[in-house]
């Protein structure tokens, strides 16, 4: 690789770290780009050359969230249990995993989506991708449980994680993870009972 590659790529990652952290720590709105260029140390114009905007900037950030978080989640899930239905409990246990971190600010999807109230904004489409991911990976686990209609647990288990999320993050309490759990085991066997008859 030339110098001028792993400069750039140096750059690149500096400042979407940068951004990362203040974009999920402050919110969006509150982080202008001359924040980003001081605390990440690159010239005003590296920045430009590698996002073309602030809100190319702040959509890379998401993509780079979803990956991240999307991982840590499939396999904090498939550590816990082979069974599905126990992995679909275990949800909730990564949820609370990560409310019990000293960094826990919500969900960066739900946040930019507060913050980012145009559905046209290219970050609010990358946080609906995102949910839209999570929702096709319950999905994937409600199908293997064999319970009846897949499509509307998933949809349910999907309300319940967002719902855990806001709470946990207004009231800085992970026992919402745990309450949600309850009510999923609900769902769950309601939906396995169902599929039974």
């Amino acid at each position: 690789m030339s110098k001028s590659k792993a400069t750039r790529k140096s750059a690149h990652d500096r400042i979407l770290n940068t951004a990362s952290d203040l974009f999920y720590r402050e919110g969006i709105k509150n982080v202008g780009i001359d924040r980003i260029i001081a605390e990440s140390g690159v010239a005003k114009m590296s920045l430009y050359n590698n996002f073309k905007s602030k809100d190319a900037l702040i959509a890379a950030w998401l993509h780079q969230q979803d990956e991240q978080w999307c991982e840590w989640l499939k396999t904090t899930i498939s550590r816990s249990s082979p069974h599905p239905v126990k992995q679909l409990l275990a949800i909730f246990d990564a949820l609370r995993e990560w409310f019990e971190g000293p960094d826990f600010r919500g969900c960066a999807f739900i946040n930019a989506s507060v913050e980012l109230a145009n559905p046209d904004h290219p970050g609010h489409r990358v946080a609906l991708e995102h949910q839209q991911s999570i929702y096709r990976y319950i999905l994937s686990l409600a199908e293997s449980a064999d319970v009846s209609s897949p499509e509307q647990l998933a949809r349910q288990l999907l309300l319940l994680l967002q719902g855990a999320i806001v709470v946990a993050m207004m009231e800085g309490s992970w026992s919402t993870a745990l309450q949600a759990k309850k009510a999923a085991a609900i769902l769950i066997q309601a939906a396995a009972k169902s599929n039974i008859t």
